[in-house]
């Protein structure tokens, strides 16, 4: 089946796009459209979900129309997308009763500290994995059928159905034939039992939300329905799901206990893969199923930083130091130093190993003599101190050191970022061949399932490095300039 292509579908927090890929990962075409974040209120992130359907399919319409005559290649299609973004929506129309929450999104904060006073979350932990925090799905299940007339009573009868956004999208392209998601987007919802694997009573009771809205839920690699596309004649299975983070676990090749990779994208997204035993982090980072293949469980710790990227977003759009993102490498390096300026980019809080909602951004050390260049520098030079605060909790939960880390995601272009990172985690940083990581990763889902790849080997044998970055700093600079970052992150935690 060397000849079969496999359709990617990346739904992102910033874009909605299609990849064709070979069977070798080489990209044979991407489709794209940047998708609008809407902002009511401070702290709310809200979108489109229509937008992101309408955008999806007019992606995926235009990689089949250009293929012509080999889209009939096409094997399968893997889907893979911004966790934890909350869809609730009519059954019998399909159009969702409010706008998508984005993960991103801190309105159930005074919500989850009230619950944290009430003594929720060591059952909360207990069951995911996870923190009583905003981020994920379940308080903001629970703001829509609250501030949505009617929409409780309309949950309870039946009526509305929640989904993430892979849920969503598998729900339009088969025509609502299919209400299903996987076990990793699952367990971000705080709503999945990550160790009986199942939609937990308790918690459900805990969020007053109804069981029936409520998808099923399969492994990484399986039969998730067939996708109607208009304009194209034949079905295509939908094969592979997983959400970003793991995807890029798995389009990394890190199946093998204490691999790491790390995502620079809107924000910075770690996984360690600690295999099949469920580890509880007593660091305050996240256990998730990292893939469930062939029935068998993978878990991973997680660091999540929710701003990464977004931060020079903001000082290109906000502050408007530079025109294009590209330019922050050449303007970084102008400088020797960040002249003692740091950048905590907590635009929507703190998260792992802090999770601290309230906290906001700190810009610390500036003089008369700071100039633009130390600004930009020290926001890139954020990444990797942010990424260090990650990797010593990793390794005081897991007992692993790293001797490498695959990085990917937008950032990763930026050869002062990633040679910084190496420097700062003392530790060689790889950057794979195959730069779409995350959606390779969705289209080797679909692969195993649909025959193209023999089984996970099968996938880690095709990863080559691109880039490989090794220490330069010397150990004592490097702790030196971290000390610097943690007495930052000290004061947004007093």
């Amino acid at each position: 089946m060397s000849d079969k292509t496999l359709l990617a579908i990346d739904q992102g927090t910033t874009s909605s796009r299609a990849i064709l890929f070979s069977s070798q990962g080489r990209i044979l075409d991407v489709k794209q459209k940047e998708l609008k974040l809407y902002y009511p209120h401070k702290g709310w992130v809200e979108q489109d979900a229509e937008d992101i359907w309408h955008d999806t399919l007019w992606a995926v319409q235009s990689i089949l129309r250009d293929a012509g005559q080999g889209a009939a290649n096409v094997a399968a299609i893997g889907i893979t997308n911004q966790r934890e973004t909350t869809i609730v929506w009519d059954r019998k129309t399909g159009v969702p009763i409010y706008h998508a929450i984005v993960w991103q999104d801190r309105r159930t904060a005074d919500y989850c500290v009230g619950l944290k006073d009430q003594g929720h979350e060591e059952m909360v932990s207990a069951k995911t994995g996870l923190l009583l925090d905003p981020y994920f799905s379940a308080t903001k299940i629970r703001w829509i059928l609250d501030n949505v007339e009617g929409a409780q009573s309309r949950a309870e009868a039946g009526d509305l159905a929640f989904g993430t956004v892979d849920c969503y999208l598998m729900w339009k392209l088969t025509g609502g034939k299919a209400h299903v998601t996987d076990i990793t987007n699952a367990s971000r919802t705080m709503l999945y039992n990550v160790i009986r694997q199942e939609w937990d009573a308790d918690l459900l009771k805990l969020f007053n939300i109804p069981a029936c809205m409520l998808p099923e839920v399969k492994e990484n690699a399986a039969d998730f329905g067939a996708a109607e596309i208009d304009g194209y004649s034949k079905t295509i299975p939908i094969c592979g799901v997983a959400g970003d983070q793991q995807a890029a676990l798995i389009g990394q090749g890190c199946f093998e206990h204490g691999m790491v990779k790390s995502t620079y994208g809107t924000g910075c997204f770690a996984l360690m893969n600690i295999g099949p035993d469920f580890i509880r982090s007593q660091n305050r980072l996240l256990t998730s199923p990292a893939y469930k293949i062939d029935g068998q469980l993978s878990y991973a710790l997680e660091g999540s930083i929710f701003v990464a990227g977004a931060a020079i977003q903001w000082l290109r759009d906000g502050l408007k130091l530079f025109h294009d993102a590209a330019e922050t490498e050449k303007i970084a390096r102008s400088v020797p130093d960040a002249n003692g300026v740091y950048f905590v980019p907590a635009f929507t809080g703190l998260g792992a190993p802090f999770w601290r909602p309230e906290a906001r951004a700190l810009l610390y050390g500036m003089t008369r003599e700071s100039t633009d260049a130390h600004i930009v520098r020290a926001a890139l030079e954020a990444q990797g101190y942010q990424t260090r605060d990650l990797m010593d909790a990793f390794v005081k939960d897991s007992g692993v050191t790293p001797s490498r880390i695959r990085a990917d995601g937008g950032l990763v272009r930026n050869a002062f970022m990633c040679q910084f990172l190496s420097d700062i985690l003392q530790t060689q940083v790889e950057l794979p061949e195959v730069i779409e990581t995350t959606a390779w990763g969705a289209a080797c889902l679909a692969g195993l399932q649909s025959g193209v790849f023999n089984g996970l080997s099968d996938i880690s044998d095709r990863w080559l490095a691109h880039t490989r970055y090794k220490p330069v700093m010397k150990a004592g600079e490097s702790a030196s300039l971290y000390e610097g970052w943690q007495d930052c992150v000290s004061m947004l935690l007093k």
